[in-house]
């Protein structure tokens, strides 16, 4: 069984060991698919993670396999998938949990939201995708995002002094934006926890959401990662600021909070990309930074600090 190149380097890297025994236990477990589910799988995708392909069952009906990598993540994904049932995004038939196995309805065409070039009218359909999502997170055991500022906190104990373009000072105020919003926070609901353009498909003539992570907490941080995606080399200050605009007048969002969160993300999301090794990291989630930074004093004509003290 021939696997994509790229999908097995990020496989070993992601899980080492356990990574490499379920890349030899693949065929066996497609081909338990195709027996317990009575269906023929076809190619796979491209691939990033997961593997992921298209089916069909013997009554004709068209589905998709999703066998997930040995981690936390499934388990996280299945939960979502169940509590947003018809609420927007893709219907989960079954599961094994024993396997991490998914199946999943097919979504026909299938384009994802990067294929519209008008922003404008992108951002649009993202805003009544995300209006069908949220759900009260009652008996969920979803991570929240508190876990986030976790993460953050983890960091800043590795690298007390910063590490790349991250300063501890950064990290700091970041940390400070984190625990006031979680402390403050009134309404939570249960997020798509990775929502943005690549996750939003057409369906007919609606669209849906699919590859949810799974997080609890504010509207407003949920859609941080959809700002930072599918941006020009060139003027992302306008174009974040534009999207910003529209989410707020289409879900009555609270411009303050989604600003401080975009910062605080950003902040996060780049120190998750650092390599200690080669010093590369993610230079859009880095520029994000000092684009929340700048919409803030700009909006709330004071800088985040200052919110705070």
């Amino acid at each position: 069984m021939k696997l994509q190149e790229q999908f097995v380097k990020n496989v070993k890297l992601a899980c080492g060991q356990e990574g490499e025994k379920w890349l030899k236990e693949l065929p066996e477990l497609l081909s338990y698919c195709e027996s317990r589910w009575n269906l023929t799988i076809g190619f796979p995708y491209t691939l990033s993670y997961n593997y992921v392909a298209p089916a069909v069952r013997k009554d004709g009906s068209e589905v998709v396999v999703k066998l997930w990598l040995p981690e936390d993540g499934y388990k996280n994904e299945r939960e979502t998938l169940q509590t947003l049932k018809s609420k927007g995004i893709v219907n989960l038939i079954d599961h094994d949990q024993k396997r991490r196995i998914l199946i999943l309805d097919k979504i026909t065409p299938g384009h994802n939201l990067a294929k519209i070039q008008n922003d404008t009218e992108a951002v649009s359909i993202a805003s009544e995708v995300l209006s069908r999502l949220g759900v009260k997170p009652e008996k969920c055991h979803l991570p929240s995002t508190r876990e986030r500022e976790k993460n953050l906190t983890k960091f800043y104990k590795k690298n007390p002094y910063g590490l790349g373009p991250i300063s501890a000072g950064l990290i700091l105020e970041a940390l400070q934006v984190f625990t006031y919003l979680n402390q403050s926070m009134s309404k939570r609901v249960v997020l798509h926890g990775d929502f943005h353009h690549y996750n939003i498909l057409q369906s007919g003539s609606s669209w849906t959401a699919i590859d949810p992570k799974g997080l609890v907490g504010e509207v407003e941080y949920d859609i941080i990662q959809y700002l930072l995606n599918c941006l020009p080399e060139e003027g992302k200050f306008k174009v974040i600021s534009r999207r910003i605009e529209i989410f707020i007048e289409k879900l009555g969002l609270n411009k303050e909070r989604l600003l401080l969160w975009g910062f605080a993300h950003t902040v996060l999301a780049t120190c998750w990309t650092i390599n200690k090794q080669s010093g590369d990291y993610n230079s859009t989630f880095y520029e994000g930074i000092y684009i929340f930074q700048k919409l803030y004093y700009d909006n709330f004509s004071r800088t985040i600090a200052r919110r705070l003290n």
